[in-house]
C-alpha cells in the first residue's frame, strides 16, 4: 500500500511540476499569451482538448497500455499548464506562490486524513457529487450574470468541496492499490489514474483559494 501511494503522489507531483512549468512559460511570454488567450477558438479548443483527454483517460486507463495511459496523463498536464498560464497575467507571482503553499498544506492534511481514517468516507459520495454539479451550474450561470455575491459564494463552496474531495478521493485511491497487485502494468495504470484524481482536486482547490488569497496585478 505504501509503495503504491508513493507512486500516486510521485506522479501527481510530477504532473503539477509540468503544469506549473508550462504556466510559467506562458506567463512570461506575451506571444504565447496572445496566441492562447487572444484567440477565443484556440482557448476554447484547449479547454475542449483537456476535457476529451481527461474523459478518455478516466474511462480507458485500464484498457490502454501503461505507456499510453502515462502519455495521456502527461499530455493532459501540459495542456492544463497552457490554460493555467492566465493566473500569471491576473495575479502577482508572490500571491500565487503563497497560495500554492496554502493549498499544499491543506491538501496534505486532508489527504493524510483520508489515508489514515477508519471512517468510511464513501457515504460522502452522493453529497459531494451533488455539490459538484451545483457548483458547475452556479459557475456557468455567473459567467453571464456576473454577480459578485454569487462569485464569492461559489468560491467558498468550491474550497469546502475540494477540501472534502481530497480526503474522499484519497480513500478511494487506496482501493486502486489492490488492482495494482495483478501485474506491473496494472500497478502503473492504477497509480496514474489515482494521481489524476488527486491532481484535479489539488488544482481546483488551488484555483478557488487563489480567489481569496491572490493579489491582482
Amino acid at each position: 500500500m505504501g509503495r503504491f501511494m508513493t507512486q500516486v503522489y510521485g506522479w501527481m507531483a510530477a504532473a503539477l511540476a509540468m503544469s506549473g512549468a508550462v504556466a510559467l512559460v506562458v506567463g512570461a511570454s506575451s506571444t504565447l499569451q496572445e496566441m492562447i488567450f487572444g484567440n477565443r477558438f484556440v482557448f476554447m479548443g484547449l479547454l475542449l482538448a483537456q476535457l476529451v483527454v481527461v474523459g478518455f483517460l478516466s474511462r480507458k486507463a485500464f484498457d490502454w497500455s501503461a505507456g499510453t495511459t502515462t502519455a495521456a496523463f502527461v499530455g493532459y498536464s501540459l495542456l492544463n499548464g497552457l490554460t493555467l498560464g492566465v493566473i500569471f497575467m491576473v495575479y502577482t507571482t508572490e500571491s500565487i506562490s503563497s497560495t500554492f503553499f496554502i493549498t499544499a498544506g491543506t491538501f496534505g492534511v486532508m489527504s493524510l486524513y483520508g489515508y489514515l481514517t477508519r471512517t468510511d468516507l464513501s457515504r460522502w459520495g452522493n453529497l459531494l457529487f451533488m455539490g459538484l454539479i451545483g457548483l458547475v451550474i452556479a459557475s456557468v450561470v455567473n459567467l453571464f450574470w456576473a454577480n459578485s455575491m454569487l462569485y464569492w459564494i461559489t468560491s467558498f463552496i468550491g474550497v469546502l468541496l475540494f477540501t472534502a474531495l481530497t480526503a474522499y478521493d484519497t480513500q478511494k485511491v487506496k482501493v486502486l492499490a489492490f488492482l495494482g497487485h495483478e501485474d506491473q502494468d496494472m500497478d502503473r495504470k492504477a497509480a496514474v489514474l489515482g494521481a489524476l484524481t488527486l491532481y484535479l482536486d489539488f488544482v481546483n482547490l488551488f484555483l478557488f483559494l487563489l480567489r481569496f488569497f491572490g493579489r491582482r496585478r
